[in-house]
């Protein structure tokens, strides 16, 4: 490496780090207000990259599970926890924890929590969405340490899963409309193996979950902090650079299953097709829209 290169990089290095550090205190500072601006939160999450440490709290404020006036925190807190141990204690006197993972014993919490527990069995009745709920679930576990917030937020998140699924028809047109304004060969194959047909489900699938499941989590919290910003199309962003970077190999599939297992399996350990599609959302003003 020459020196102007090393000069190169030290100085961007230098940049992202105060750039980091001027976001951590302004986001403290909004943190640390007596009553918490909301829109400058979703603001927030929407313009940065939430710090690990403050993403639970953050979205907890953003998703309502606890209050904008500070003073009122630490009580809410102890009554979220309260609802979260007596739903535990019933499920597990209902028998209904036995040998389950920890997610599909948060979703018999959360039916139970919503009448739709029937006899402490839900293996039979499982349905779409409690399927999206327990990818939801599934994520958030490892992503957060508290199971009391996890489960907080996998119902507030699931909330805006729904916004998803009533605006899928719509997402699913900017998606056409983008994809062939950026790759027509691309587009072409991906129709002409039924991925825009509408008894296809996939496109529903990815984005209903928000890509739970098809993106290391790690780099996923990434696209779900714009989620909690407001932002819905940034699914769409997402799986057009997904495709992108991977056409070469798209463009060899015959079928639509062979696509789903080729695009699951990418993962995007290292964030780059994240951060292009967060780019990507970002150049696109009118793209963004700002709805919770």
């Amino acid at each position: 490496m020459n020196t102007d290169e090393r000069n190169f990089r030290s100085s961007y290095y230098e940049k992202c780090l105060i750039n980091s550090v001027e976001e951590k205190k302004s986001l403290n500072k909004l943190l640390q207000d007596d009553i918490r601006n909301l829109n400058k939160l979703k603001q927030f999450c929407m313009n940065y990259t939430v710090p690990n440490i403050h993403r639970s709290h953050l979205w907890a404020l953003v998703m309502g599970i606890l209050p904008l006036h500070k003073a009122s925190t630490a009580y809410i807190h102890d009554q979220r926890r309260e609802v979260y141990e007596d739903l535990l204690r019933a499920v597990t006197v209902l028998r209904c924890t036995e040998q389950k993972e920890k997610e599909l014993v948060m979703h018999t919490m959360w039916l139970l929590e919503s009448n739709r527990l029937w006899q402490g069995n839900t293996s039979c009745s499982l349905q779409a969405d409690d399927l999206h709920f327990i990818e939801i679930v599934r994520t958030l576990l490892q992503i957060f340490t508290d199971d009391v917030e996890t489960y907080w937020i996998a119902k507030g998140f699931y909330k805006y899963t729904r916004e998803l699924k009533k605006e899928c028809p719509k997402l699913k047109e900017q998606t056409q409309m983008l994809l062939r304004r950026e790759d027509q060969a691309l587009f072409l194959h991906l129709e002409q193996l039924g991925l825009f047909n509408a008894n296809s489900t996939l496109l529903d699938t990815w984005y209903i979950t928000c890509f739970a499941g098809v993106i290391c989590e790690t780099v996923l919290v990434k696209i779900w902090d714009k989620v909690c910003g407001g932002s819905r199309k940034i699914v769409v962003f997402l799986f057009i650079e997904l495709v992108k970077d991977i056409k070469s190999l798209i463009l060899k599939q015959n079928t639509l299953a062979e696509v789903k297992r080729l695009i699951e399996a990418i993962k995007d350990l290292d964030g780059v097709i994240v951060n292009k599609a967060i780019k990507s959302l970002q150049n696109n003003s009118s793209e963004v829209e700002y709805t919770h």
